[in-house]
């Protein structure tokens, strides 16, 4: 039963609580979210984390014509278990449930969509500055974690923001956390301010004075906030935020509710940019998670009483296979090294840190960066790996045309989640990295059908390919079906799984598991397909293309990507260059954002499965 919890349908209902209630409530919302994400899955950590602050927020706030931007989205269970959705968790995540990221079709609650991080500044900024010239008066209220803040355009947001001196508020939630452990320069400078003693000394000092001076004139107040903020600044180099105009106030106790409601109510009169700094603790109230945060980030199904998953697979999964090779390829090679932004463990390098650890980079979360920075590396020599999902790439793809492809230096990219990746949804499905890396000059663009073929991609990427070079994978357990073809890996050229006639599947990567599926139910029809493994889907094997040609009527291309500018395009533009005349299909995920699901369930649903693909050809057929 959950005496307080139950009653609160939307954040008026809050301010019906006092402090006491609310910190009740405060238990009962761990007790759910636990006892939720334990069945779904999700991101547990970081929301047990801001329990107290998404309270204290929407306790203060008038939502929603007060707007909070949440960064990442990933930490606003909480905000959605006080906006009315908390009788929808038992689908969240799922297929047509309730989504893990703010959606503002979802709720009017959800002032703007998140999914990546480093966006909610800018987002913020552009919220607070439409109000400005609507003539409106509300708070906008950005928070950020402070994992997002080693990406660059939150700085860029920043550096704007202080320069419009308009109403912001950001609240920088420091857990010391992004998936991974922080790393870099910010994270030691917030260190820095979450640990000095002397800079609480001067607050507890500065409150004293105010408490016990009866009466304190304007010119004194004056006077001793100049000396605060200059001890502020001395010792905590607070002029990282000052200096770009913002206020900064903190650090402050993001556990303490009556601290944090005293502190909101406060800077709602305030005017002009404010930087909150707001201590809190990942994975607060679940010792499992307190030990292990990151291993508590994003989890599947699990024990809630011994915190192990309920799914375990044996198998590897692609990410393993990739780690297990890397590491192999780099003790033959001196000269790679590792790339990761903040995604170590997620993309499989943790074995490659410990045993290299003077080759091995964790950028943060800085992907732009990561990507020139390779380029530095290859432009003397190095050969560098680096990995990162797919719908995270997407954020360098300036730094890959100018800095990298421009050049044709040799960097390999390891592309994990690429194709739908499931529960995550919209923001991170990776159905769109074929589109924006094939028509790039010097890209070679790489796609595996099963773990063995992996691992001799990444052997070539690394050791014989020259140039730009990307080999992309999905997520879950790597494919073990096609033992039997063990054909090397040569430029350009693709595999022939089965010759046949009339119809001819060309498949890119793990689909091919599905596309043999169908045509085994072609055969069972009577008919005799085709099916091609093209491996390369930059550059084609256009005399693998002429080959099928000349033996069959229809073509049909299957990727895990969606169907424009994809590989079968690119099929389709080859054929077009030839002049050859055939019956190409191409089935793909269409033109949109694809929403979350179990991967299954989505290749079921846009027909990409062995019966989506079969139908889909006896529907050319005619049959």
């Amino acid at each position: 039963m959950n005496q307080w919890l139950d009653r609160i349908q939307c954040p008026e209902d809050l301010k019906k609580l006092d402090i006491s209630e609310m910190k009740q409530l405060c238990k009962e919302l761990r007790r759910f979210l636990l006892r939720s994400v334990s069945k779904t899955g999700g991101h547990l950590a970081s929301n047990l984390g801001v329990v107290e602050l998404t309270v204290a927020l929407e306790y203060c706030f008038d939502l929603p014509r007060d707007q909070i931007v949440w960064d990442v989205g990933h930490q606003a269970y909480i905000h959605k278990m006080l906006t009315g959705r908390k009788k929808d968790f038992a689908a969240l995540r799922q297929l047509d449930g309730l989504s893990g990221f703010p959606k503002p079709h979802e709720s009017v609650y959800d002032a703007f969509a998140a999914g990546h991080s480093s966006t909610s500044i800018s987002a913020a900024l552009g919220l607070a500055k439409a109000r400005d010239l609507q003539h409106r008066k509300n708070h906008v209220i950005a928070v950020i974690g402070d994992g997002s803040m080693t990406g660059g355009l939150a700085y860029e947001a920043l550096n704007n923001a202080g320069r419009e001196k308009t109403n912001l508020i950001v609240i920088l939630n420091d857990n010391q956390m992004s998936i991974d452990t922080n790393v870099g320069a910010m994270s030691k400078h917030l260190n820095a301010l979450r640990t000095s003693n002397q800079y609480q000394d001067i607050k507890t000092c500065f409150k004293h004075v105010l408490d016990t001076v009866p009466i304190v004139g304007k010119p004194t107040y004056a006077i001793l906030e100049k000396i605060r903020d200059s001890a502020k600044i001395v010792l905590l180099g607070g002029a990282v935020f000052e200096g770009m105009g913002f206020k900064y106030i903190g650090p402050v106790d993001g556990h303490d509710l009556p601290e944090l409601i005293d502190l909101f109510q406060n800077v709602k009169q305030m005017q002009g940019p404010l930087l909150i700094h707001v201590k809190t603790e990942k994975g607060k109230g679940y010792p499992y998670a307190e030990e292990r945060p990151w291993d508590y980030h994003g989890v599947g199904a699990f024990n809630l009483r011994t915190g192990e998953p309920l799914a375990k697979s044996s198998k590897p999964s692609w990410s393993a296979v990739f780690g297990k090779k890397i590491v192999e390829i780099a003790k033959q090679n001196p000269k790679v090294v590792g790339i990761t932004a903040a995604m170590c463990s997620g993309t499989g390098f943790d074995d490659f840190r410990k045993k290299f650890p003077k080759r091995f980079f964790d950028v943060a979360i800085a992907e732009q960066h990561g990507a020139t920075f390779a380029a530095g590396l290859a432009s003397q020599g190095m050969v560098p790996v680096m990995a990162v999902y797919s719908s995270f790439l997407q954020r360098a793809y300036d730094q890959l045309i100018h800095d990298v492809c421009m050049e044709n230096l040799h960097v390999v990219f390891a592309i994990d989640r690429a194709g739908v990746v499931g529960a995550d949804g919209e923001t991170h499905q990776g159905v769109f990295d074929l589109s924006y890396l094939r028509h790039i000059p010097n890209m070679t663009v790489l796609s595996p059908k099963n773990g063995w073929e992996l691992e001799q991609m990444l052997e070539y990427a690394v050791n014989v390919c020259t140039g730009p070079v990307a080999v992309r994978y999905p997520r879950g357990t790597a494919s073990e079906s096609f033992a039997a073809y063990q054909t090397p890996v040569e430029t350009g050229k693709a595999e022939w799984i089965a010759k046949g006639e009339e119809i001819a599947i060309l498949a890119e990567g793990h689909m091919l598991d599905f596309a043999y599926g169908a045509v085994e139910k072609l055969r069972a029809d009577g008919k005799n397909p085709s099916l091609v493994n093209m491996r390369f889907l930059t550059p084609l094997d256009e005399e693998m293309l002429l080959e099928v040609a000349k033996h069959s009527q229809y073509v049909i291309t299957i990727e895990d990507n969606v169907r424009d500018g994809g590989f079968g395009s690119a099929v389709l533009e080859r054929y077009s260059d030839r002049g050859v005349l055939v019956h190409v299909k191409n089935i793909a995920f269409p033109k949109k954002y694809i929403e979350q699901g179990k991967q299954e369930e989505l290749y079921a649903r846009y027909g990409l499965d062995a019966e989506g693909i079969y139908c889909t050809i006896k529907q050319i057929l005619g049959e």
